[in-house]
């Protein structure tokens, strides 16, 4: 009768790869996500201080905040915002948000800009989480 030799263990490695290499690259893809996310954010919040800063120094322009609207597109200009995601209001201090009258002649009063985008977490094509990136600036009136 031959006996079986259980001793080797030449492809132990392999296996062991096989079995962490889909949890590892779970992880990477999460990381790298989050960073898009992350810069997208960044982004986000920087449009939201040009757009602010526009619509505090456009009083006379008379627009009531399209301008800055437009400001904001083209400072996010890779997340694609609509008009609906960008909120920009004046109110006299102190503001409460939303305003119930607006007015954009007066100096000082404040400036509150509101943008909101829509994320998605997604691993292998699988949400994992998503939500709105909401980013509010305020600014004075100048």
């Amino acid at each position: 009768m031959r006996r079986i030799q259980l001793q080797r263990e030449d492809g132990q490695g392999v296996v062991e790869f096989a079995v962490v290499l889909p949890l590892l690259m779970a992880i990477l893809l999460g990381i790298v996500q989050f960073g898009i996310i992350f810069n997208n954010y960044a982004t986000f919040a920087d449009a939201s201080r040009v757009a602010a800063r526009r619509a505090a120094t456009s009083r006379f322009v008379g627009d009531s905040g399209a301008s800055a609207r437009t400001a904001a597109k083209n400072a996010a200009s890779n997340l694609n915002l609509t008009d609906p995601e960008i909120d920009i209001q004046s109110c006299a201090p102190p503001a409460t948000y939303p305003c119930a009258t607006q007015n954009w002649t007066t100096p000082g009063d404040e400036v509150t800009v509101k943008l909101t985008y829509p994320y998605d977490i997604k691993i292998l094509d699988w949400i994992v989480t998503s939500g709105n990136l909401n980013v509010v600036t305020k600014e004075r009136l100048e």
